[in-house]
């Protein structure tokens, strides 16, 4: 294996200077340089990923004191390696928790003066401040606005809906609206317009269109498949607020076609699935129409429907084949009150249940940790989550059953506060173990957490990171060029330069494709973490998302740094901290020194260039 080193990255830089033809040439010596990012095996844990990832890192004194367990995630975390003999990573160094905090609370990276006030700050809880005050910043609140517009996979179908159901999700998590009132208002939203009520949206994103005249009912006043639609919004909610995948049984009994995938769901039939969709049974789709023409992605969502038909045809799956159609909730058997409306009464019984609150803590300790305790966090098997039922020959599925049970119930008692969970994981030694571990490393220590585990930024996060580091933002939103404006279209939204920013980033040509590269989410299909591929080194060399930021123009922060200052220490140094967060070595410094001294606009752009080629970059760790 080839380590990545800044010298390598120096040396690229210097063979591919800016703007040269050669560039488009892909070098043995450019692929030494990406040798982590290019060869990362598709089959190595997250553990193994990340002692391969980490030997890229430059050297660092990570603390050998013991590791103060600061709650009761730590008190499972590490009692169980105590107890199996598993050893674990010191804590990361202040840069390293800086940096990962702020990315993974942010989807930024912290400027130069963020490192600087942080390093001097001998306080002892400085990093429970940090997180503290991350979490009051409205880059939180973007960053994870963004995570739920991926989530729900909110595109164009809602149309002009799209920008205020980010609005709202923005709003919520700003002001740490308790998570089991959100579900709720989204089980159970209605509204005269889509573009009124943000609450509405995922409903009217899942619809499916029909054709007219082969509506399920008579009732039915569009091109809407009312009962196929009942069907995905049943299989969305229980993806995302039960961590339960509805989907296959929506098509067939479990039995015959599950024993070997989920015991919980061979035992569930599809008329189950029914019953759960008839929750969704009056509710209507309708579109509002315009000259006679009915406007896909602007609804009217109300509950005037006649019920769930368990034998109307599909336009997604085999026939349904009948059965009861009145609700019943998939967990309990619970119906509804006679006086309820259906659709308020699951989002009672769903919110109620505790495997939402074990969903959605397994959620975003999937996202923060990197693996969730149950893994997928959306493919729960409920017969394997206690050691004390398991059935004969399954493992159990949690690698944690009693920190996951303490966490739903902290979450549960703690008003569904999102800023209090991530505030709780964050705190926790477990989240700030360092990347890095001494000795030999086994793969069987992953499940343990006993090091954390390197995360790939996102497409929009790496371009966020870019825009940071340079000074160079980049120009989402804003007006269309459009001959003639589109009526029902999301509008259009003020220019901003970070692409977690907006409800749907507008890229186009060379950004476009490197998002693309990156694992963008199309929000047609699930989101996807981001995974390595030969592409990705190419573009990082090639690119203008990259290359045209590293320049001295345009008031970038090259430009700023050379016209600031003479001494080209202090613009290395610069440029180090606002990009890894830390200071160069003595050594890497010494290195970049010569190249500017042999050019000093050309080396600084070069050294620039390679600092955001680096693993260290690329990766979260």
């Amino acid at each position: 294996m080839h380590r990545l080193t800044v010298s390598t990255l120096f040396l690229a830089a210097a063979t591919f200077a800016q703007n040269a033809p050669q560039r488009e040439d892909m070098s043995n010596m450019s692929k030494d340089a990406h040798a982590p990012l290019f060869h990362t095996p598709k089959s190595a844990g997250k553990g193994m990923a990340t002692d391969r990832l980490a030997a890229a890192l430059p050297p660092s004194k990570s603390a050998s004191t013991p590791v103060p367990q600061r709650n009761f995630v730590d008190k499972h975390v590490f009692g169980k390696m105590r107890r199996d003999g598993v050893p674990h990573a010191p804590l990361s160094t202040d840069q390293e928790f800086l940096r990962r905090v702020t990315l993974d609370l942010t989807g930024r990276i912290p400027s130069a003066t963020d490192v600087r006030e942080f390093l001097a700050d001998r306080a002892p809880d400085k990093r429970a401040k940090r997180i503290a005050s991350l979490l009051a910043t409205p880059a939180f609140a973007e960053k994870w606005a963004y995570f739920y517009m991926d989530l729900f996979r909110a595109n164009g179908k809602m149309m002009r809906g799209v920008n205020l159901f980010h609005q709202m999700f923005k709003d919520s998590l700003a002001a740490d609206r308790p998570y089991d009132d959100l579900a709720r208002s989204l089980i159970a939203a209605s509204a005269k317009s889509n573009y009124v009520v943000a609450a509405a949206n995922p409903i009217v994103r899942e619809h499916v269109e029909g054709k007219p005249g082969e509506a399920s009912h008579p009732d039915d006043l569009s091109k809407i498949h009312q009962m196929d639609t009942h069907d995905e919004i049943s299989i969305l909610f229980g993806k995302v607020f039960l961590g339960i995948n509805l989907s296959c049984i929506a098509c067939h009994d479990g039995k015959s076609h599950l024993e070997k995938v989920n015991v919980y769901l061979s035992t569930q039939k599809r008329s189950d699935f029914f019953q759960q969709a008839a929750f969704m049974g009056k509710m209507r789709y309708i579109p509002h129409v315009e000259y006679k023409e009915a406007k896909m992605g602007h609804f009217t969502v109300d509950d005037g429907g006649a019920g769930y038909d368990s034998k109307a045809d599909s336009m997604l799956r085999i026939k349904r084949m009948g059965g009861a159609s009145s609700p019943k909730f998939i967990l309990t058997d619970e119906t509804p009150a006679t006086a309820g409306e259906p659709r308020e009464e699951l989002a009672r019984m769903l919110t109620a249940h505790p495997q939402f609150a074990r969903a959605t803590v397994n959620m975003f300790w999937a996202k923060l940790m990197g693996v969730g305790i149950v893994d997928p966090f959306d493919e729960f098997d409920l017969a394997r989550q206690d050691p004390r039922q398991l059935p004969a020959g399954w493992d159990l599925q949690p690698s944690h059953p009693e920190l996951l049970e303490d966490m739903a119930t902290w979450f549960r008692g703690n008003n569904y506060s999102v800023q209090g969970l991530f505030s709780l994981i964050c705190n926790s030694s477990a989240y700030q173990l360092s990347a890095r571990f001494p000795g030999e490393w086994n793969e069987g220590y992953s499940k343990y957490y006993a090091r954390k585990f390197a995360r790939m930024l996102g497409a929009e996060e790496l371009h966020d990171a870019i825009a940071l580091a340079t000074d160079r933002p980049g120009k989402f939103g804003g007006a269309r060029k459009r001959k003639q404006p589109v009526a029902d279209e999301a509008p259009a939204v003020p220019t901003v330069g970070m692409a977690m920013q907006v409800s749907v980033p507008t890229a186009g040509g060379e950004l476009k494709s490197f998002l693309q590269a990156f694992g963008q989410a199309n929000r047609g299909t699930p989101a996807k973490p981001s995974q390595p591929s030969p592409l990705q080194p190419i573009m990082l060399m090639r690119s203008p998302v990259v290359n045209d930021r590293v320049l001295a123009a345009q008031d970038s922060r090259v430009q700023r740094l050379l016209d600031s200052y003479r001494d080209n220490g202090k613009v290395v140094d610069e440029m180090f901290l606002s990009t890894l967060a830390r200071e160069p070595m003595p050594e890497e410094k010494s290195l970049a020194l010569t190249v500017l001294d042999k050019n000093r606009v050309e080396g600084a752009q070069n050294v620039q260039w390679a600092l955001l080629n680096l693993v260290e970059f690329l990766y979260n760790f």
